[in-house]
């Protein structure tokens, strides 16, 4: 059985990968990952193996008009079988937020919380960063997250 996972212990392991390059589909910490890469990765580094191996996907994958674009929340769908729907509102550091670029395209980004006012996320073109969760942000927020037997 896994020891408790905190929400320090999340916030921790998340900025452990500051600095890895971007490198779509990737999930190695100082090699290189992308977003759904770092989600995956503080998985593996606080629960162990991951519950599944997400399938090939496309840079473009959510704006795309196939069975995995337009509509289908698919980024989010993965999320609830494996973490636990926090409402809008009620973030808090450790938990996974999930962001749509447009308001009728489906969530295509994930980052996870650090303080209140900061995310740890990777981003084409750079490495993971810690960042201002500003307005802009927060506009573009669609689901949040909590990682599974979080205690505070």
């Amino acid at each position: 059985m896994t020891a408790p996972v905190s929400r320090a212990d999340i916030v921790e392991a998340a900025r452990f990968w500051l600095g890895t390059p971007y490198h779509h589909q990737a999930s190695l910490r100082g090699v290189g990952c992308d977003c759904l890469g770092l989600v995956r990765g503080v998985w593996r580094d606080l629960y162990g193996p991951e519950p599944e191996t997400p399938p090939p996907y496309s840079q473009s994958w959510a704006e795309s008009l196939g069975p995995e674009g337009l509509g289908a929340e698919t980024l989010a769908a993965a999320a609830l079988r494996h973490l636990q729907p926090v409402a809008r509102g009620a973030e808090r550091p450790g938990d996974v937020l999930l962001f749509r670029w447009r308001s009728h395209l489906p969530a295509k980004h994930c980052a996870i919380l650090s303080e209140p006012d900061r995310i740890v996320h990777a981003h084409d073109g750079a490495q993971v960063s810690e960042v201002a969760f500003s307005s802009w942000w927060r506009r573009h927020l669609s689901h949040a997250f909590s990682f599974p037997g979080v205690t505070d």
